[in-house]
């Protein structure tokens, strides 16, 4: 029987890497699948074109690696050439197996495109069905992002404006107390799609 605790990493990693299944993880790499193992899960990668091209599996163990860094672990592996041992080398199902040591990798930066996935994700979560505080959002400028949002028990919608390499999770949690702070709303009047500008780029 599976670990529980493996069990809801498996789970956190297949959620997290549902996104990646329209875009190369890198150049010339496609997700395939993502397989649960003992006290670790297995991401088959694809390398190449459907012909010609193979597949493996790149094993994390569970107990190293929080869910959300398996995504830059994975880039910064498929970026350049590893070198593994045979010992990190095995077979399953005809492909081949690689067990990665988490703390040799040093993690590239996450691109641009991956901060505002976790910013969106984090404000999309369903906790209101009937209520959503999301609505849409903007990439605009460099590193920039727009969030429109809405309260529930407030009329109109709020664009708030976010710098992606100084989201943290305190800001997250606190947008829908920041966007009724006097000190950062702004005027709308270039942006048709929101009725107030809420300026946290500096928060």
């Amino acid at each position: 029987m599976t670990d529980p605790e493996d069990r809801e990493q498996q789970a956190a990693v297949c959620r997290l890497l549902l996104y990646y299944l329209n875009a190369p993880m890198a150049e010339g790499c496609r997700l395939r699948g993502v397989l649960p193992a003992p006290s670790a899960v297995r991401i088959a990668i694809h390398a190449g074109d459907d012909a010609t091209g193979r597949t493996f599996l790149y094993e994390i163990p569970n107990d190293r690696v929080a869910p959300a860094y398996v995504p830059g672990m994975l880039r910064t592996v498929l970026a350049g050439t590893q070198y593994y041992s045979n010992n990190d080398i095995s077979d399953a199902m005809g492909m081949t197996v690689i067990r990665l040591r988490p703390e040799e990798i040093a993690l590239d930066p996450e691109p641009e495109q991956g901060q505002a996935l976790t910013v969106l994700r984090a404000l999309s979560d369903p906790g209101d069905d009937e209520n959503p505080f999301l609505i849409g959002f903007l990439m605009h400028g460099d590193n920039l992002m727009r969030l429109y949002v809405q309260r529930s028990d407030r009329p109109g919608i709020i664009g708030a404006d976010i710098r992606l390499t100084q989201t943290s999770t305190a800001l997250i949690a606190s947008l829908s107390t920041l966007i009724q702070e006097a000190q950062y709303q702004l005027p709308a009047p270039e942006d048709p799609h929101c009725d107030l500008l809420v300026d946290l780029t500096d928060w």
